[in-house]
């Protein structure tokens, strides 16, 4: 940015302590005409009106106006500014936190006024199965089964009720326990089934954890039923939950096409959520007359890019497309980051046992609407296009409370993951607002500024300036490319900090687990990722030794599925930059005949790709055989034999990898040894089992150099 239109912290706010145009018949900031004459002249020389220090030789900005009056009715209710943890397992390491760094990242995520601020958080209701970057354990495993303390979605949930009260609560499934199927990869061939499955899910967070769920989901991305959305609303209706709002279809907009024509269905749904809309919606969904939202968005990596993309749509979703609020996938990046879609979320927190995380510029970008809004707000009337490219909302509270969000991404500093962005253009301009009607009586606005830096990464991120003085209800504005301004008539907004975390470190080289907690507060062990399958602490009642505490795998049917989950159970930990290491692991094979266990390394893959991982697998199986393969699927076979292993008896496996050679004891003895290993050269380190089948584990030990 040139001199010209500087403020006095160094962006372009025009109008601070002066005006743009005034009222009609006079000139800028209300002067006679020969004074506004003489200005004009003074601005075209290069120079600009406001307190920045006079502008030499520069190029005058492109002025344009915009008026902003809610006297002649108000725009769309705003919903809010959400999040999604799951879809799955994207939370997976932040409980693992110690504190004081588990309640700071919370903080940033939910507390108001301190940073993210979110209005809305939305979680999977786990189904057993894979869901992007893991699975999140169900409820009910089995038809007969009822847990309600499973996984860390309740407790997320609990901890977020905590930091804001008014917080929404959203469910959505992307797997499904098989049982619901009834041997179908299918949820909907019985519908009150299905319905009473998720029904279960919602009173269960009232009855165990006092968590109201406000809006609930169909079923992630894949085909929506209109017999069990019908249902699915009855059956709440009749429960006594007609509070509980119905979201459909979290995928695109086709389901406005039966709406407009089913009106049953339009009035089981409350709202319609679309995922990655591109910032424009359909005619049909306008027609149903109920509240969009942009259900999923962002799912981009949270570097300065990512804060354009989100800075973007977060305003491009109302002015493009009528939605009222836009969900980030995902919440916290709080998985592997060398598993699909590393990064994407709003933070980033991968490391707990160091304690390093990193408050990432989306943080700041949402706190830009977040912290100035609430649900419940309206938007006003009025076409938020800039004339120079980029956005702007207003929005207000109906009470003289006045927000404004503008945004002036790029194209190429703005792109999300999805869908493909069309070209077009963002240059610097001047933007002359007129406040009428009510908004007239604003004096002043308080104003908080991001810019957005892709050459040195020296971004300025919500920053607050100098107050705006609005004079005779107008002011101006020089935009430049990549910012982001609010200016608001609130003064509680606040960029709050916690001392530095910890720096980060790799995951340890000597980790040890054995799996001794009687009372867990959580269902899954510290760092252990399922992919396939669920892995739960299990007190074995009928071991009086040493073995009373173990890890179970519990799904013992394959889910309906969201993707191609593995024909095995595998469950990752560690360093995926692992090259040579030692595992081992007592191992304890419940399934007769045919059940069988691994433990394994230079595991290379996972979330939604887990049926292509490499790497070594040591298998062992109930009928007395072993071997070395380079797959989970177990086709590439490296080396076979007899081992002696039977069902319902424990065995202490080691696999050991050291450059281009594996070797294998059993018990403690040599069972096999120089098996080549061309690939892959790195991953991690990781237990599993043949089948969908019950299978226990325990004393885990990983050491790697």
């Amino acid at each position: 940015m040139g001199l010209a239109g500087m403020g006095r912290d160094g962006v372009g706010l025009a109008g601070l302590g002066s005006s743009g145009m005034g009222p009609a018949g006079m000139g800028p900031a209300g002067l006679p005409p020969r004074s506004a004459a003489l200005l004009w002249v003074w601005l075209l020389l290069g120079s600009s009106w406001g307190p920045g220090p006079p502008g030499v030789g520069a190029v005058p900005r492109p002025t344009a106006t915009y008026v902003l009056d809610a006297g002649g009715g108000l725009g769309r209710q705003f919903d809010g500014i959400g999040a999604v943890s799951g879809g799955g397992a994207t939370s997976r390491l932040l409980v693992n936190y110690q504190e004081p760094y588990r309640s700071q990242i919370l903080d940033y995520l939910f507390k108001p006024n301190f940073g993210a601020s979110l209005h809305i958080l939305k979680v999977e209701i786990g189904g057993d199965g894979q869901s992007t970057d893991g699975t999140e354990p169900s409820h009910m495993h089995y038809e007969n089964d009822e847990n309600y303390f499973r996984g860390y979605e309740w407790w997320l949930m609990k901890e977020a009720k905590k930091r804001n009260p008014q917080i929404k609560l959203i469910g959505l499934p992307w797997t499904f326990p098989a049982w619901i199927g009834k041997g179908e990869n299918w949820p909907y061939d019985y519908p009150h089934v299905t319905a009473y499955y998720i029904i279960s899910w919602i009173l269960g967070a009232k009855q165990y954890h006092d968590l109201d769920i406000d809006y609930i989901g169909i079923w992630n991305e894949r085909a929506f039923n209109s017999k069990y959305i019908k249902v699915l609303r009855q059956s709440l209706d009749r429960l006594g939950l007609r509070n509980v709002g119905i979201i459909a279809a979290d995928g695109d907009w086709n389901i406005s096409k039966e709406m407009v024509v089913d009106p049953y269905l339009n009035d089981a749904v409350q709202v319609v959520g679309a995922h990655y809309p591109g910032t424009k919606t359909v005619p049909n969904a306008l027609l149903t007359q109920k509240k969009l939202w942009s259900s999923e968005d962002y799912s981009t990596f949270n570097d300065e890019i990512g804060a354009g993309c989100w800075a973007r749509i977060l305003n491009q979703n109302y002015v493009n497309g009528n939605m009222t609020s836009t969900i980030a996938w995902n919440l916290v990046a709080s998985y592997y980051e060398d598993l699909p879609f590393g990064r994407c979320g709003l933070m980033t927190a991968q490391e707990p046992w160091s304690g390093h995380y990193k408050v990432e510029a989306p943080i700041w970008i949402t706190a830009h609407t977040t912290q100035f809004t609430q649900p419940g707000w309206s938007y006003l009337q009025v076409d938020g296009h800039l004339e120079g490219g980029g956005s702007f909302v207003a929005l207000t509270d109906g009470l003289g409370n006045l927000t404004i969000i503008i945004e002036t991404m790029t194209h190429n500093h703005s792109q999300c993951i999805r869908p493909p962005l069309p070209h077009f253009n963002v240059s610097p301009q001047r933007a002359t607002f007129y406040l009428r009607g009510s908004f007239y009586l604003v004096k002043t606005l308080q104003v908080w500024y991001s810019r957005l830096d892709f050459e040195s990464a020296n971004s300025i991120l919500f920053k607050q300036l100098h107050p705006l003085d609005v004079w005779r209800g107008s002011f101006s504005i020089d935009l430049d490319v990549d910012e982001v301004y609010t200016l608001t008539t609130l003064k509680t907004g606040r960029k709050c900090s916690c001392p530095e975390p910890p720096p980060p470190q790799p995951f340890p080289s000597n980790y040890k687990d054995d799996f001794n907690i009687r009372n867990p507060t959580f269902s899954e062990a510290p760092n252990f990722a399922d992919q396939t399958g669920v892995f739960e602490y299990f007190i074995n009642g009928s071991d009086p030794g040493d073995h009373v505490f173990t890890l179970r795998q519990v799904v013992v049917q394959r889910p309906i599925t969201w993707v191609s989950d593995a024909d095995q159970t595998i469950s990752i930990i560690g360093n995926f930059r692992w090259v040579n290491l030692t595992v081992t692991c007592d191992i304890y094979i419940e399934k007769q005949d045919d059940g069988g266990v691994f433990i394994a390394g230079r595991v290379d893959n996972g979330g939604i790709y887990v049926r292509r991982t490499k790497g070594v697998f040591f298998w062992v199986y109930a009928d007395g055989t072993y071997r070395v393969t380079g797959d989970l699927a177990g086709e590439e076979v490296l080396m076979k034999g007899l081992s002696g292993v039977r069902a319902n008896a424990w065995h202490t496996l080691t696999l050991n990898i050291q450059g281009a050679s594996a070797s294998g004891l059993l018990n403690g003895y040599p069972l096999w040894e120089n098996v080549t290993i061309s690939k892959p050269s790195n991953g991690w380190a990781a237990i599993g089992t043949r089948s969908f089948e019950f299978a226990q584990f325990d004393n885990f030990h990983v050491e790697a150099s």
